[in-house]
């Protein structure tokens, strides 16, 4: 194998990496996911620095759509340690999302139903970006969660009875 082939797979293997680097687990509990969409994420050069170190919070992340525009808020992302505070970022800064005008419709649509919101599920490095995920979801009541736990609880029953059995 010559040496470009070489130096070309080290780089295509470099590029197909991929990572969760946050994620919101309470958002799955407290809201049923209908539909999510990937979307990029306009950040500074600190936050960026701060997510590859996982120093991102999504817990009480929501997502607004103004001026044709999606937006994310109330995110911490923690400032980065080794920049001076001239340099570093505000770490509940609202950010942009970037979506295709006609995804940002069609979630417009959807969110005029009631009950309806976008949450923030997952930040992913994809090759050299930062993907972030969100979910258009409706709350669960008190009720829907008992359900959801009977259902994981009978599963598990389930399957550790037929790990028995074999």
């Amino acid at each position: 194998m010559s040496k470009k082939k070489v130096k070309t797979l080290k780089n295509s293997a470099r590029f197909a990496a991929q990572r969760r680097l946050a994620e919101n687990r309470l958002a799955k509990h407290q809201y049923e996911i209908l539909e999510t969409l990937e979307t990029g994420i306009e950040l500074l050069g600190t936050e960026v620095k701060s997510i590859r170190a996982g120093k991102a919070n999504l817990k009480d992340g929501f997502c607004l759509i103004r001026k044709g525009q999606l937006q994310l808020h109330n995110v911490h992302i923690s400032p980065h340690t080794h920049a001076s505070g001239y340099f570093n970022h505000d770490p509940l800064r609202v950010r942009q999302l970037l979506a295709h005008r006609r995804e940002i419709e069609k979630l417009k649509g959807q969110l005029t139903k009631k009950g309806l919101t976008l949450i923030p599920l997952s930040l992913e490095l994809k090759g050299s970006w930062i993907k972030l995920t969100i979910g258009l979801g409706k709350g669960r009541k008190i009720y829907d969660k008992r359900q959801e736990e009977k259902k994981k609880q009978l599963n598990r029953e389930v399957k550790s009875a037929l790990e028995r059995y074999k």
